[in-house]
């Protein structure tokens, strides 16, 4: 990469005699505004647990409160500095909804969003001005050296906000607003009379009407402090309190998450892209086995400057989720990879690559992503492939058993199947899937029997009487690989019919011209083989133990083993990620798009 200019120092420009020297502006240097940008993100961090420490202790703090009031003061007495005279710095009040505002605050200011930075300047701004003038011209709020504390630290906060506010450039989605006044109307109705309610069963003092109890419950859910004591006939036990004040942050939580939402990534593949892909496929295709998937209609497509390279990704949540190599010319491929990662810092997407190979994971890698290997691809070379031998004894004998009980394989690509045969398999294929939801994102299609797909290869299995029992459907790699796609069968079918189909392929290839084909994924395959060799040790095993633990609801050691029955070539894959911390929210937003995790969204209006 060409080398970047440093904004650290200030250029120097030479003095001429007779002129002076003109003076630069003082502006923030990047590495000031980076500071000032996490300085900002800390101080919400600290103020959250603050006030949850807050919550938490409050009884104790309650009970020493009442005990020195009754000393001191009469009963009904007022004091003048008692009450109403001491500041608290920005967002520190003592309540699980101001936590809950300082912890979103906090990460949407970590991802940078501009919004975040907006809501924050917006809030504290004003504040730290109201604070200025109470202490310039009011004597009772002076006299106290924790206001100036207080509103020093407000300051800080704000002066911060204004020197890293270049650093807050993420966009968010414009439905937010909308969505944030919906959800909030709604939950606030909910919460709030709930809270009602539950006021209205545990008040312990007579003559409380409606507008009180409704007036305690929003105070009580602003603070678990003293903002509600004020209420003259509603004092309900501190459990309720702290009940109300939970319930109304978490409705806030849901507010503020609709409010600071990352964009979903509506702009998905359309023809044109998808022609610009097909045409690098045609060049460059044969590099990486997973290429033809990139064709997938439920991602984007973002190229490179020369239009030569392109990276593939579907948006997940706040994640965006990119899988196999960049198609195209690998010398335009850091174009296109810097345009991917801009685009997801503009919408404060966390990026991501699924199944990339080494030579692809080492170009991201000179972009700032790290690397954790995943798992191996199984590629079988058909020149080296054969029945022969006692390693292949389990497969041959499958194979031999399958046929003899009557079993065909009929193999075409796509483009050679009748359109009413291409429905009836797309019928078996929709009856056999196991579960309402297509599974798949990294390593499948997603579709079946389109026109486009002619080059793909089906594979037909029908027993002794010609009824359909399996298929099998490879995409093209390059012009003479297959890379496979879907596997569906009959439950009810005869044992060993996916080897059967598998070797029949493998053992026809030579006609379509065929000489490599990749089969499964088999995720974390060298724990698996390294881990029952002699000598392995106590870390590795135990890893290999809970691997196999886990493979009893999830087929992780099954596909290794499968996979291994063909003697194929491992090609390692990796997961490339910028921070160790977003790898939960990336493997969450893997579960999700390759179908084995569904969870409720909330749906804005573009």
């Amino acid at each position: 990469m060409p080398a970047q200019p440093s904004t650290l120092s200030s250029p120097q420009i030479p003095a001429q005699r007779g002129t002076r020297r003109p003076s630069l502006p003082a502006v923030p240097t990047a590495r000031l505004r980076t500071a000032a940008a996490t300085a900002t993100v800390w101080y919400l961090r600290l103020i959250a647990v603050v006030n949850i420490l807050a919550v938490m202790s409050l009884p104790f703090r309650q009970e020493v409160h009442e005990h020195n009031t009754s000393k001191l003061f009469a009963p009904h007495q007022a004091h003048p500095h008692h009450t109403g005279a001491f500041f608290t710095p920005y967002l520190a009040t003592g309540g699980l909804v101001s936590a809950a505002l300082a912890i979103f605050l906090m990460l949407v200011m970590r991802r940078r969003k501009r919004a975040a930075w907006v809501t924050n300047l917006l809030l504290s701004g004003p504040l730290f001005a109201l604070y200025a003038v109470g202490l310039l011209t009011q004597d009772r709020y002076a006299d106290h050296v924790f206001n100036w504390v207080s509103a020093a630290l407000t300051g800080l906060f704000v002066a911060a906000l204004l020197i890293g506010r270049r650093e807050f450039n993420a966009v968010g989605d414009p439905s937010n607003p909308r969505l944030a006044l919906a959800v909030g109307a709604g939950g606030l109705l909910v919460t709030g009379g709930l809270g009602t309610l539950l006021v209205h069963a545990t008040n312990k003092l007579p003559g409380a009407g409606l507008t009180d109890e409704i007036l305690y419950t929003f105070l009580r859910g602003i603070s678990v402090g003293m903002f509600a004591d004020r209420i003259e006939h509603v004092h309900a036990p501190r459990w309720t309190d702290i009940a109300v004040n939970a319930l109304l942050a978490a409705a806030f939580c849901v507010v503020l998450y609709a409010c600071f939402r990352s964009p979903r990534g509506r702009r998905l593949l359309g023809p044109e892209d998808e022609h610009k892909l097909r045409t690098l496929l045609d060049r460059h295709g044969a590099r990486d086995s997973l290429g033809y998937f990139a064709l997938r209609r439920d991602k984007a497509a973002i190229f490179s400057p020369s239009g030569k390279a392109a990276v593939t990704y579907r948006v997940v949540g706040a994640v965006s989720l990119a899988s196999g190599d960049p198609i195209g010319d690998p010398e335009a491929w850091p174009g296109a990879i810097e345009a991917w990662l801009a685009e997801a810092r503009r919408h404060a997407w966390i990026p991501a690559v699924m199944g990339a190979s080494e030579e692809a994971g080492t170009v991201y890698a000179r972009h700032g992503l790290d690397a954790l290997e995943l798992g191996d691809e199984a590629i079988v070379d058909i020149a080296d492939f054969t029945l022969e031998g006692r390693a292949m004894r389990v497969v041959r004998q499958a194979h031999n058993r399958v046929r003899r009980a009557g079993y065909t394989v009929r193999i075409r690509r796509h483009e050679d199947i009748p359109a009413e045969e291409m429905a009836l398999l797309i019928d078996r294929a929709d009856h056999w899937r196991d579960g309402a939801t297509e599974r798949g994102f990294s390593m499948a299609l997603g579709r079946l029997g389109d026109p486009a797909d002619g080059r793909c290869v089906m594979l037909e299995c029908r027993d002794a009487q010609g009824t359909p029992r399996a298929l099998l459907s490879f995409v093209p790699w390059g012009e003479n690989g297959l890379s496979l796609d879907l596997m569906r069968r009959d439950r009810a079918c005869e044992n060993g019919l996916m080897e059967y189909m598998v070797v029949e392929l493998l053992l026809q290839a030579k006609e379509l011209g065929v000489q490599r084909v990749s089969l499964n994924f088999a995720m974390f395959r060298s724990v698996f083989e390294r881990g029952a060799r002699l000598g392995a040790g106590p870390v590795l095993r135990l890893w290999r133990s809970i691997l196999t633990f886990f493979s009893r609801w999830w087929q992780i050691e099954s596909l290794y083993r499968a996979n291994a029955k063909y003697r194929p070539v491992w090609e390692p894959r990796f997961l490339l990620f910028a921070k160790t911390s977003d790898i939960p929210r990336i493997g969450l937003a893997s579960a999700q798009a390759e179908g084995f995790l569904t969870l409720p969204r909330l749906r804005g209006r573009s």
